[in-house]
């Protein structure tokens, strides 16, 4: 893979992180939507590049990708990555946690950074129906914390090929505090403001479960809170501490026996160093840190002609698997 070198004129962190938005105002594509029935009640809503089902489609090798903190499809490293693999000859998917896709899911739960079972239930389902094609999933953030904890877990039977996990909170404990420093209180705010939003759609599901009002909600001011407050109970655990320790993906990596590519920026808003191994990482590992790229940018370039390099690099880097299907 190419070294990561930040465009000219955009080398600071929070452009890094702001100008893909500002680059990709719209999505690249309109996606063919499938919707899948969970076992306990619920639904994943699936994006994908093409009608997975035409003959065109059929012996293509598969791009899984795992979205970010209340993400979806139309952020913009979600349709591009997606597009990027298509353009190689990739068939490519992308599965929405619940309640991203922008409908409200049916049940009180939700997702986090260690919910791992709605990702084998979308994998076992892809094996199911697609057997036998080389499959490879990328990990954005949260979904690449999720991505770490989901590797670790299946080893023995991960029903991929390859992974790569790009700009992941591995310790999610520090990353919830270096959010609510400086400039990056700004995507606290807009994080904070969707996860808030989808829990008042859904607060007579969660004042059933948790007892919470929908003042309670309102009042919180930090991701700690909300995760302290919603995240954590919800899903099973004691409290935010207790979550961001079992959860936080940095004490999963020598579990992983999966090829597997780590991207990761020193100068990533939303981190600190904590989030960088301070061990020796398993051979089939292969870990990148890039000086620059902030939070899921590396943008390349310059500013007048900027290019996302992650569009760029992970189709190359998988181009012999793609040979190989």
């Amino acid at each position: 893979m190419t070294q990561f070198i930040a465009a000219t004129g955009l080398s600071n962190p929070h452009l890094q992180t702001l100008a893909p938005r500002l680059i990709r105002k719209k999505a690249l594509f309109e996606p063919f939507w499938q919707t899948l029935d969970t076992p306990d009640g619920d639904f994943l809503d699936i994006a994908w590049s093409e009608d997975q089902n035409a003959p065109t489609s059929n012996s293509k090798p598969i791009f899984i990708l795992f979205h970010g903190l209340e993400g979806c499809f139309y952020s913009p490293y979600a349709n591009g990555l997606m597009k990027a693999f298509s353009d190689q000859g990739w068939l490519s998917v992308m599965m929405h946690f619940r309640g991203c896709s922008g409908k409200p899911n049916k049940l009180a739960r939700a997702y986090h950074s260690g919910e791992i079972n709605d990702a084998r239930f979308f994998l076992e389902y892809l094996d199911q129906h697609y057997p036998n094609r080389i499959k490879v999933a990328v990990g954005i953030s949260l979904g690449g914390n999720m991505l770490a904890n989901y590797l670790a877990h299946f080893n023995q039977k991960p029903l991929l090929d390859a992974a790569t996990i790009v700009s992941a909170p591995l310790d999610l404990s520090a990353c919830s505090k270096r959010i609510e420093q400086g400039f990056s209180r700004l995507y606290r705010g807009y994080l904070l403001s969707s996860l808030k939003k989808s829990a008042l759609q859904k607060h007579h599901l969660l004042k059933g479960h948790l007892g919470i009002s929908y003042r309670n909600i309102k009042r919180v001011t930090r991701l700690y809170q909300f995760d302290d407050l919603i995240t954590a109970p919800l899903h099973g655990f004691e409290n935010a501490d207790d979550y961001y320790q079992k959860c936080s993906g940095i004490h999963q990596l020598q579990k992983i026996t999966l090829p597997t590519q780590i991207i990761h920026a020193k100068d990533d808003p939303f981190m600190t160093e904590e989030v960088i191994p301070r061990y020796v990482l398993p051979s089939n590992i292969d870990y990148r840190l890039f000086d620059k790229g902030g939070h899921v940018g590396f943008i390349t370039g310059s500013a007048f002609k900027p290019r996302f390099w992650l569009e760029e690099a992970l189709p190359t880097y998988y181009e012999s698997l793609a040979i190989s299907a």
